[in-house]
């Protein structure tokens, strides 16, 4: 059997879908591994190491290609060269572009979107979100600490004291969890919220300060956040509004799938923080959590510098690449066999959960009644 990895179509993309500890692991297995030729370029992967675990490193992968691996869904021109029949696994952006989703159901293509993986134990180690989201909470601190005008940690110095930064995190998932973290690490005084209780917890075991509104519970029992009544967003909204003012450095992370990004640093909130003061808006790509950010840009709107970087996780590829390609391996290792055969439990309730595309048509549960 032939597994392709592809060179990501999408601009800017640098992650890679496979590392070369994932493929000496296919190879182990039987399977035939082509690699397209600079695929791993972006994350200092070179073919040669991709040749040295194992892999064929050519032109054209996807031709005859059983099992095709992706970060993100390929394009319309990736997609004719797939057979019927191919097995997809990649970021397929399921609750953005239908067509492009319906390009693959139209080419017979089984599709997996990763993104959809349950949130249970034994799928941990599958979920893209999570370890990509980790690196891109790291990394939106260090960019907001590179815009900062002053220094994060207190220091105290002969000529007087540099006070601590503060810095505010919206949104506790992943991102959020390592945002605090990692502001902690530089030395910043961290507060953070989110309209999940049960993250007071988890904020308080980083050294954070718990900001939270007298709210129902917004948690699904998936873990993730709901969308608040409007009597709770009026009440979120006027405890951040009164909270941000004496924020140096805000972090928003929150998203809830298949939903625009909550708005949740209005303008009017931004022209009350101190000039010099930043936000980064991790939300930007589904509309932002801040109305004035701007994709893949920096804007300055009265003295604060609002960061809107698309794919903070692809910037720190080097290390976002290896974990992704485990998490596909580790999905692969529900399907492939130790004979390098491929057997579909489509009852498993990882596969049904994360299937998209079968048998020429969507058929996941979101797609069901949908146009």
């Amino acid at each position: 059997m032939k597994l392709a990895i592809p060179t990501e179509s999408q601009p800017g993309e640098s992650r890679v879908a496979a590392s070369p500890d994932t493929v000496k692991g296919y190879v182990k297995k039987g399977l035939e591994v082509a690699v397209e030729a600079g695929a791993g370029a972006g994350a200092f992967i070179s073919d040669d190491a991709f040749s040295a675990a194992g892999a064929k490193v050519g032109k054209a992968v996807l031709k005859d290609a059983d099992i095709i691996l992706g970060v993100r869904r390929p394009s319309v021109a990736q997609i004719k060269q797939m057979k019927s029949g191919a097995v997809l696994a990649a970021g397929l952006d399921p609750y953005g572009d239908r067509p492009g989703l319906e390009a693959l159901a139209k080419q017979g293509v089984t599709a997996f979107a990763m993104e959809l993986m349950p949130r249970i134990t034994r799928a941990q180690s599958m979920d893209i979100l999570s370890s990509q989201a980790n690196l891109a909470g790291y990394k939106a601190v260090i960019d907001a600490a590179a815009q900062f005008s002053r220094a994060f940690p207190m220091m105290m110095t002969a000529a007087g004291t540099v006070p601590p930064a503060k810095v505010f995190v919206m949104g506790v998932g992943v991102a959020g969890l390592q945002a605090i973290a990692t502001a902690r690490r530089l030395g910043a005084i961290v507060s953070a919220t989110d309209v999940r209780k049960a993250t007071e917890e988890q904020v308080k075991s980083l050294g954070a300060k718990f900001v939270f509104a007298d709210v129902a519970d917004a948690a699904t029992s998936g873990g993730y956040a709901k969308e608040l009544s409007a009597e709770d967003k009026a009440k979120q909204a006027a405890l951040v509004a009164e909270h941000v003012k004496g924020q140096d450095v805000v972090i928003t992370t929150a998203l809830i799938p298949g939903r625009p990004a909550p708005v949740l640093i209005t303008k009017e909130m931004v022209e009350t923080m101190k000039p010099g003061s930043v936000i980064v808006d991790l939300a930007v790509e589904r509309g932002g959590n801040c109305p004035l950010s701007k994709p893949d840009e920096i804007v300055m709107h009265k003295g604060v510098t609002i960061i809107g970087t698309l794919n903070l996780a692809g910037k720190l590829a080097g290390n976002t690449s290896p974990l992704f390609a485990k998490n596909l391996a580790n999905f692969l290792d529900l399907m492939v066999q130790k004979d390098g055969s491929l057997k579909i439990d489509f009852d498993d309730d990882v596969i049904k959960g994360t299937l998209v595309a079968r048998d020429g048509a969507l058929v996941h549960p979101m797609f069901q009644g949908a146009k």
